[in-house]
Order: structure tokens, then C-alpha cells, then sequence
């Protein structure tokens, strides 16, 4: 199997869209990896496994899967055979029976993290100020406002969601831990990494490096591809 067999599937987190994975997708192309970003509705876990296992359908050959922040908890949630890999980008790992908020809320959230509540339309939005302060503060001005515009609210049933055996208990797993990381706890990274027994990187970047660090992630994603082009 040569490298070029291997596709990525890129899975985006809330407050996103597939746009957020656009450096790393040029950055993989430039290794000969085609990657595909899974768009989901955010609407919840069960509903976004299932556009997850859509796009898995049309890709062919093997996969590696990369998912940011609450995507953890999709690529960990999908059993599509294709998948040979996952890539955790500070990734929320969940465990059989735990929910996104279990894992989202275990450690202590940082001053600056946003507090969070559903609209009347059961969704939630992060505040404007949040993606400077908090979700990408190492983003440009110019960064900021795309993402600012392009955010996505995710419903409130999808962080209340139990999960079932998550896949990375049977396929191998990196986790890259964003160690200034706003959002999810640097220790909570720590703490699911380890307990997934993934191969880990640790970088002293924000809670959005497919935006603000997008080589850290390309290298992550390449090693990951390359291991799984030897077997």
C-alpha cells in the first residue's frame, strides 16, 4: 500500500465548517494525501456519525480520520472499515457511556473560556469575542473574521449523547495536545490521550492549529498516513 492509496477524511468541530481544514488540506496535497472534509449538521452526535458515514462511503480505499475538538467524538463513534487510522486534533475522546460534555467540562475551564448556553432553538453559538480570546488566539485578524462568519451552532443534544465502544479501543491513534488551548483543557488532552494509548505531540499552539498551526497538523497526519502505508 503506497502512500498515495491513503486518503484523509478531515472532520470539523463545532463553531466550524469544512473551511477550517483549507491549509491542511493544501499542506496534505503537497505530500500526494487527497483529503476530503466531512461536512456535518451539528444537529447531533447520532445525526453527525451518519453525514460522517456518508462521505466514508464515497472515498475509496483506505482512510485516515482526523477530527477537531467535538469531531473526536464522531470519528470515535463511526465503525466504517475503511479507517485505519485517527488523527485527534485536541479532540474530545468520550469512552463507552461518557458523553461530549463529560469529557468538554472534566477539567477546570480557563478564565478566558466562553460560557456557553443554547439559544430558544436549543443551538449554541460562540460568542463573537470568543474567537479571539479563547478559540484561536493565535489566528490573524483576517482568520478571525472568516471564522467568526462561517461558524456553525451545534445543538445541545450533541454533547449529551453517550457513545457506544469507540473505535480507537480497535484502530491506532494519534493525538496532537494543544498545549495553550482555551477551550478543552491541556490536562483533559493529557488524560484521554493516555488512555487511548495514542501516539502523542504535544505543541505549544491554541485550540485551532488546523487554522493557526497548520503544519503541526499536516506532520501529525503524514506520520499517521505513512505508518498505515507500511501494513
Amino acid at each position: 500500500m503506497s502512500i498515495g492509496n491513503v486518503s484523509a477524511v478531515l472532520v470539523h468541530g463545532a463553531w466550524a465548517d469544512g473551511s477550517s481544514w483549507s491549509k491542511v488540506i493544501e499542506g496534505l496535497k503537497a505530500h500526494g494525501i487527497n483529503a476530503v472534509a466531512a461536512p456535518l449538521p451539528l444537529s447531533s452526535l447520532h445525526d453527525d456519525v451518519a453525514a460522517l458515514d456518508r462521505t466514508l462511503e464515497r472515498i475509496e480505499g483506505p482512510v485516515v480520520l482526523a477530527g477537531h475538538a467535538y469531531a473526536g467524538a464522531v470519528i470515535g463513534s463511526t465503525h466504517a472499515d475503511n479507517i485505519k487510522a485517527l488523527v485527534y486534533v485536541a479532540a474530545l475522546a468520550p469512552a463507552v457511556g461518557e458523553t461530549v460534555g463529560d469529557v468538554f467540562y472534566r477539567g477546570e475551564a480557563h478564565p478566558l473560556a466562553p460560557k456557553l448556553s443554547p439559544d430558544r432553538h436549543g443551538l449554541i453559538w460562540l460568542p463573537e469575542e470568543a474567537f479571539a480570546a479563547a478559540f484561536a488566539q493565535h489566528a490573524s485578524a483576517q482568520e478571525l473574521t472568516v471564522l467568526g462568519a462561517v461558524q456553525r451552532p451545534i445543538s445541545a443534544s450533541c454533547i449529551g449523547e453517550a457513545v457506544g465502544r469507540p473505535l480507537w479501543k480497535d484502530r491506532p491513534s494519534w493525538f496532537l495536545i494543544t498545549e495553550q488551548d482555551r477551550m478543552i483543557s491541556p490536562d483533559t488532552q493529557h488524560f484521554m490521550a493516555q488512555r487511548m494509548n495514542a501516539r502523542v505531540h504535544s505543541h505549544q499552539v491554541d485550540h485551532t492549529p488546523i487554522v493557526t498551526a497548520a503544519d503541526a497538523v499536516i506532520s501529525v497526519i503524514v506520520e499517521a498516513v505513512q505508518a498505515v502505508s507500511v501494513h
